[in-house]
């Protein structure tokens, strides 16, 4: 939402875009900093009752945003909501890990992660025209009583109790010596960082830079978030297929449209048809990667399972902090036009170092996915790997 209204704050509270921008950059920090230690520490209790608990916050957390009389509460607002946002996400990952045969995993991971895309589509676009029409603080009233709602259906819908090994914090913290966590972590932070250094303003982009109105702004924004959509589901497609070997071909993709992107946004449509297919690609990685955590976390660290569903949200967020901070700044000194260039470093850098370091752990993955999904001899898949 922050995204989409971004410039109506800065008028609102007479702050900057770059300031303003540091919005994204502070949710961000609180939420990958609070998500791994909540999530462990809530592992004592049943996820259900959490779950509860922790969506009662957040929509405490949207209201406070809705009624912020300064900067201030704005930015304290958005600290209680990121404080409890992961943890939300990951237990809701804990529970599809649990109640979806392995078979069915890669595509029901990635449908649940195209909420992340259609609340692009639906969220971004919508919460701008509400923005436009009536207010901002209006977008995030409409976000409470949604909250609400969801609240209600999870109340009704989600087991009261589910499987749940308890462990202690150093046993699950024993999941970070696994080589494919490691490897799963670095390459999700880097392409969220590249994601960001120039999604953090997609807005001004393109109204500013390609020349559109702001009123096809929500239809654009709609599109992008469909490319995204398009994107998880065909990334459900490959894990079935390869699991997570492709992920490689993503890092590459996203380094040559955001090379591209500056020649590209010259041109009104160019651009667009730029910007939309940097998105599509940028929809593949997350539920790759997640599939990863969760049959890992499933077969070598069970009492880790809660924090394994966090990896995800934590890296997209610590991504999403070094992409717009590294857009905050980097805007200062570039043109927007050249906004692109400040995502580069991070495909390729990390993408790609991460990714030769990573062949064999990618296809003992891979390995590894393919005997679950097809074979109910545990013990002929641990004997082979």
């Amino acid at each position: 939402m922050i995204v989409g209204i971004i410039s109506d704050l800065a008028q609102s509270f007479n702050g900057s875009l770059s300031l303003l921008g540091l919005l994204v950059t502070l949710f961000g920090i609180v939420y990958a900093g609070t998500t791994p230690v909540l999530t462990a520490w809530t592992n004592r209790w049943p996820r259900y009752h959490v779950l509860m608990w922790l969506m009662g916050i957040f929509c405490i957390g949207n209201t406070l945003t809705a009624m912020a009389p300064n900067l201030f509460w704005l930015f304290v607002s958005r600290v209680i909501t990121a404080a409890v946002a992961g943890t939300i996400i990951s237990l809701v990952l804990a529970f599809v890990s649990l109640l979806t045969p392995m078979e069915k995993r890669g595509m029901t991971v990635a449908a649940v992660f195209a909420g992340f895309s259609i609340a692009t589509i639906i969220g971004v676009p919508v919460g701008t025209m509400i923005s436009a029409a009536f207010s901002w603080r209006v977008s995030f009233g409409v976000i409470s009583i949604l909250s609400m709602l969801v609240w209600f259906l999870l109340a009704k819908i989600l087991p009261r109790y589910s499987e749940q090994m308890a462990g202690n914090l150093n046993g699950q913290l024993s999941m970070f010596k696994d080589a494919r966590i490691v490897w799963g972590i670095v390459v999700m932070i880097a392409l969220m960082a590249a994601e960001y250094a120039f999604y953090t303003y997609i807005r001004p982009l393109i109204v500013k830079q390609l020349g559109f109105s702001v009123n096809q702004l929500s239809l654009l924004l709609g599109l992008i978030g469909i490319m995204f959509i398009l994107g998880n589901l065909t990334a459900g497609q490959l894990i079935e297929r390869y699991g997570t070997q492709k992920i490689g071909w993503v890092s590459g993709m996203v380094l040559v449209l955001l090379l591209m992107l500056t020649l590209t946004v010259k041109n009104s449509w160019s651009g667009l048809l730029n910007l939309g297919l940097l998105c599509f690609v940028l929809g593949m990685p997350g539920s790759m990667l997640q599939v990863m955590f969760l049959n890992t976390a499933e077969r070598d660290f069970p009492m880790a399972l809660n924090l394994a569903s966090s990896l995800n949200p934590i890296c997209t967020n610590i991504g999403v902090t070094i992409g717009s901070l590294t857009a905050s700044i980097g805007i200062r000194y570039i043109k927007l036009a050249q906004i692109g260039w400040l995502g580069c470093g991070y495909a390729l850098r990390f993408g790609f170092t991460e990714l030769a370091k990573g062949i064999e752990t990618i296809e003992g993955q891979k390995l590894e996915y393919a005997l679950m999904k097809h074979s109910s001899s545990k013990p002929l898949i641990d004997s082979l790997w």
